[in-house]
């Protein structure tokens, strides 16, 4: 476990693979931590030098006051690139994280190689939905919203066949701070990258899951046909589908960064 302070916070983060090879930055969904990328770690750090962190608020790095942005989290990761002077890098994200990347693309595309944007979207529905989430978490703490998290990550399929993982994962949620995770609810709740998008010009791949319901294949589409020159792939899962659909997604993210 590795930290260091940066925009006015403390961050965790860890780095695997060859030092030599190219570095791939992995960023979290909301309500999880670096912990969900267990099931790439190692066949992703074959290939690259990988970069995982927890997004501000989340897991072991700091709850700074919010409200939180997009473009905040993005100079996150910018911040992070340069304390550990890496030039460029390949970036993959989930949800939030995939956001993350989207507006990495967009303003600061010298830093990027390659962006695998997945189960995320250009914006993410109506601002109404996000306010009764906060008022459940500012209200009930992180317990309120732990149910429904954890339907919304998986398919039902999914949670009969692994409890353990998903049990996993509610535990990770559990553990957040609710003022870091309320934070980033808000800055989901306010980006729209619908416009911004179209001026990407780093290649891109979007990773959809069919049974999405945040960030349904809709969505996936949506920017794959707005970012010039995307590719996209949609797999058999829900919301977080490098856990769901591990083996597959981890092959189409390989592949893009590979070709």
């Amino acid at each position: 476990m590795r930290f260091i302070d940066l925009q006015g916070g403390r961050f965790r983060y860890d780095l695997d693979g060859p030092a030599e090879k190219p570095v791939l930055v992995l960023s979290n969904s909301l309500g999880t931590d670096l912990s969900m990328w267990a099931p790439q770690l190692h066949p992703f750090a074959r290939q690259f030098r990988v970069l995982r962190y927890d997004t501000r608020g989340h897991g072991e790095s700091t709850a700074t006051p919010g409200p939180y942005t997009i473009e905040q989290l993005g100079r996150d990761v910018i911040a992070l690139l340069d304390a550990l002077k890496i030039e460029r890098a390949n970036f993959c994200g989930i949800s939030m994280g995939g956001a993350t990347g989207l507006w990495l693309a967009t303003h600061a595309p010298q830093r990027l190689r390659k962006l695998a944007a997945c189960n995320t979207a250009a914006r993410f529905g109506a601002p109404e939905v996000w306010n009764k989430r906060i008022e459940l978490v500012r209200n009930g703490g992180m317990s309120a919203v732990a149910q429904g998290s954890t339907e919304r990550w998986f398919t039902a399929a999914f949670r009969t066949r692994a409890p353990g993982t998903v049990e996993g994962m509610r535990q990770t949620l559990l553990r957040l701070s609710p003022a870091g995770y309320i934070a980033c609810c808000e800055a989901i709740r306010d980006v729209d990258q619908r416009e911004s998008i179209a001026t990407i010009g780093v290649p891109t791949l979007i990773v959809a899951g069919t049974h999405d319901l945040p960030t349904p294949p809709a969505d996936g589409r949506f920017l794959a046909e707005r970012i010039p020159g995307a590719r996209y792939a949609e797999l058999d899962a829900a919301h977080l589908s490098n856990i769901e659909a591990s083996q597959a997604f981890t092959d189409a993210v390989l592949k893009f960064l590979t070709d």
